[in-house]
Order: C-alpha cells, then structure tokens, then sequence
C-alpha cells in the first residue's frame, strides 16, 4: 500500500522508469554514482604507490637473494644477515631513485639505468661467493647486458604511451619539425 502513495516517504515517485526525484530530502540511487571511498577498508596496495612497493619488494628479493648466496658459501648467520640487509637497503634506495626519475628519461636512458642498477647487483653478489673479481665483473657486465636489452625492448613497446611520447621517427616517418624541400 505504501508503494501506491510515495508522498508518504517525503519523495515523490517519478513518472518515467521509477526513478526517485531528490526533492524533500530524498537521495537519489542512480549507478552513476561512484560508491564512497570509505564503504570498503583500503588495502595497503591501495595506499601505497606502485613506484615504491615494487622497488622494496624487489629489493626484499634481492636481501633475501644476497643471504641465500653468502649462507651457501660458508658464510654462517649474522654475517650472511648483514650482507642481506645492506643489500637490501642498497638497492632499494637506488630503485627508488631510478623509478623516481623514470618518467623525465628518454627509454634508451632508462634502459641504461636499469641495467646498470641490476648488472652491479648481481655482480656484487656473484663476488661474495669467493669468486674472483674479473669473473665477478664480467658476470655484472653481462647480467646487466641482458637487463638493458629486456627494458629497452618493453620501453621501446610501450612508447606511445610515455608521457613524453615518441622520441625519434621511425623510418618512413618523416618529421614534422624538418622542412620538406619542393622543387
């Protein structure tokens, strides 16, 4: 009976599609409305950024990498702990400051920067099992080769959508900053 006479309720039924107007202190239920920010409790995702979570997990992996690699190779508690944690410390400071600065770097510069942070980690770590330098050096070189060429290739995939955009044309392009000669 109460749906016969809205006027009782402080709103007045619509005529079309049985919406409610919003008059007399109604509220309106359309799904245009996003739900409040506070229906849900944020997770810790939510309230920390991907540019440092992912930096300081990675750099929890690479602690926890660097005490493996010292614990197996002789090295026994608190020192294998110790060369974790300043790992860990290290590298998630310069991942920081890397993923920090990303977006103001041209994708080959970027590139160069993730490899060098990742070839000089690895080769740190690749020392502290009692291999010799040269070795040690060759092996960072070479992780942090493959680095370079894996980030340039997913920067240079993803370029279009860099906040500064395309750098170069590509061949066939031409430029629109060149003047084209008419003869």
């Amino acid at each position: 009976m109460d749906q016969q006479h809205p006027h009782r309720h402080g709103a007045r039924a619509a005529r079309s599609h049985g919406t409610v107007e919003t008059e007399h202190g109604a509220t309106a239920t359309d799904d245009t409305r996003a739900a409040p920010r506070h229906a849900r409790p944020a997770s810790l995702a939510d309230r920390i950024p991907s540019t440092v979570w992912a930096p300081l997990l990675a750099a929890l992996a690479f602690g926890c990498f660097t005490i493996f690699r010292t614990h197996t190779a002789g090295e026994k508690g608190g020192s294998a702990l110790l060369y974790g944690v300043a790992g860990a410390v290290v590298t998630g400071i310069l991942g920081l400051i890397v993923v920090h600065f990303q977006s103001s770097m041209l994708s080959e510069t970027r590139a160069v920067a993730y490899g060098a942070l990742f070839g000089l980690a690895m080769g740190w770590v690749y020392s502290l099992g009692g291999e010799m330098i040269a070795k040690s050096v060759g092996f960072g070189l070479l992780m942090g080769a493959v680095m370079f060429v894996a980030s340039l290739y997913l920067f240079r995939g993803r370029r279009a959508s860099e906040p500064h955009g395309r750098h170069r044309p590509h061949k066939g392009e031409r430029s629109r900053h060149l003047p084209v000669a008419t003869h």
